[in-house]
């Protein structure tokens, strides 16, 4: 699950990818959230990503697989033409996006919500409060 943020919700979407690997998940999460963006007409982006390695794939290059390349080239032309900040936050500060990772297995391709799904009203809310989230192991 990807949200995209302003002051509000400005939507949300889940995207089953089919793949096991994390690293390839991440990064097409990213680069479908590029797309996405583009489709819309948002100049402006911020992107927090909970992976550290996808966050270092725009710095170096050379961390992205071969297989995925070509796409995150094509990415990097789209947001040459934006103005993009891109930042690391830990899973415990993108937990609106954590928690309902469960709806990307139920979704047969892509979906859009421009509303704040039940299942993580509580989640955005306290998020939209700058209220901490704890998770203890």
């Amino acid at each position: 699950m990807n949200f995209i943020f302003f002051s509000a919700l400005l939507g949300a979407f889940a995207y089953n990818l089919r793949i096991s690997n994390s690293l390839n998940a991440e990064l097409n999460g990213v680069m479908y959230a590029i797309e996405l963006a583009a489709q819309k007409g948002w100049s402006h982006i911020w992107l927090e990503i909970d992976s550290m390695l996808v966050n270092l794939a725009f710095k170096s290059h050379k961390l992205v697989p071969w297989n995925l390349k070509n796409i995150w080239e094509n990415c990097l032309h789209i947001i040459s033409s934006m103005s993009i900040i891109v930042t690391h936050v830990y899973r415990e500060g993108n937990h609106c996006a954590d928690k309902p990772a469960s709806i990307r297995l139920t979704v047969q391709h892509s979906e859009w919500w421009d509303q704040v799904l039940p299942q993580i009203r509580s989640d955005f809310v306290r998020n939209r409060m700058g209220l901490p989230y704890f998770r203890f192991c």
